[in-house]
């Protein structure tokens, strides 16, 4: 399983790449091997505000549909229109090419490290 240091981890398997200012927000490698082909992505739209731990969106691969969670709580300023025409780059980039959303952020919760997230998700 891949993790970037640099990024903050939910327990719900999203990211975001800073805690202050405007983050982008995306799934977890590990999210999206456990979801299997991703072929759609249902997004919050610009403008609207998201919650942290509260649903934004769906994730529907063959296997599933997934609800999207909020990593932090804030107003969504961009959608990456990339992924919604492709959503299968959450498979092959999750962490780059699929990131999901922007948010501007005015609250957060407390995130995990990319080592912490690791022992959520392999525990000994």
């Amino acid at each position: 399983m891949h993790l970037p240091s640099h990024l903050h981890y939910s327990v719900d398997h999203e990211w975001a790449d800073n805690l202050s200012g405007v983050a982008r927000v995306g799934i977890t490698d590990f999210a999206a091997e456990a979801l299997g082909d991703i072929v759609f992505v249902e997004l919050p739209g610009e403008g609207t505000a998201v919650m942290a731990g509260e649903p934004c969106g769906e994730i529907e691969s063959t296997k599933s549909v997934s609800e999207l969670y909020a990593p932090v709580t804030g107003t969504v300023v961009a959608v990456n229109p990339e992924v919604v025409a492709d959503p299968g780059l959450l498979n092959a980039d999750p962490y780059t090419a699929g990131w999901l959303y922007a948010v501007e952020i005015t609250a957060g919760p407390r995130l995990l490290t990319a080592e912490a997230y690791r022992e959520l998700c392999e525990p000994s």
